[in-house]
């Protein structure tokens, strides 16, 4: 999903169908976390793990990750309707800072690039996610700590189980 700040406003455009979308339209807020855990990352697109700690919200009717270095809350001002990307137009009502950020590592950033090829697998040809694979492991083998490790094997796992149920259907 992406996710974009203009002033005081998020504009978020989650695809259709999404679970955010129909969480945040029934909610009416949503947070926003900053993290280099990118195990949140590849955990959510891969539905390995989704229990993070998490913390409630200082303003808004939801919870943070406990964990996270930064966070901000939204309110929902707008819907954008669209068959397959609506925009949702989001206040920006509430800002926290809870650590630094150093930014990503080599392996941080190709669990992240990763993460979006796998959140694409339907739509991307096998050879563009071979290729791309192949380069951001490079940085997984020379830079990788065990965090990095782990959400990388997630990744590989949801391709691997992506591929085989096409080999089931042909």
């Amino acid at each position: 999903m992406s996710v974009r700040f203009e002033h005081d406003f998020a504009i978020l455009a989650p695809f259709r169908p999404s679970t955010t979308f129909d969480n945040v339209v029934a909610t009416r807020c949503a947070v926003v976390n900053f993290t280099t855990d990118v195990r949140v990352f590849a955990g959510c697109v891969t539905g390995t793990k989704r229990d993070w700690p998490t913390v409630v919200a200082t303003t808004v009717a939801s919870v943070r990750l406990a964990q996270t270095l930064a966070h901000t809350e939204l309110r929902l001002s707008e819907v954008h309707d669209d068959e397959t990307r609506p925009t949702l137009r989001m206040e920006c009502v509430h800002r926290e800072t809870h650590a630094s950020f150093h930014g990503f590592n080599r392996a941080q950033a190709a669990v992240v690039e990763g993460a979006i090829l796998v959140s694409r697998l339907f739509m991307l040809p096998r050879e563009k996610v071979d290729s791309e694979i192949d380069y951001l492991r490079i940085a997984i083998d020379k830079t990788t700590g065990d965090d990095e490790r782990e959400a990388w094997q997630w990744l590989m796992q949801a391709i691997e189980s992506h591929r085989a149920k096409d080999r089931s259907v042909e």
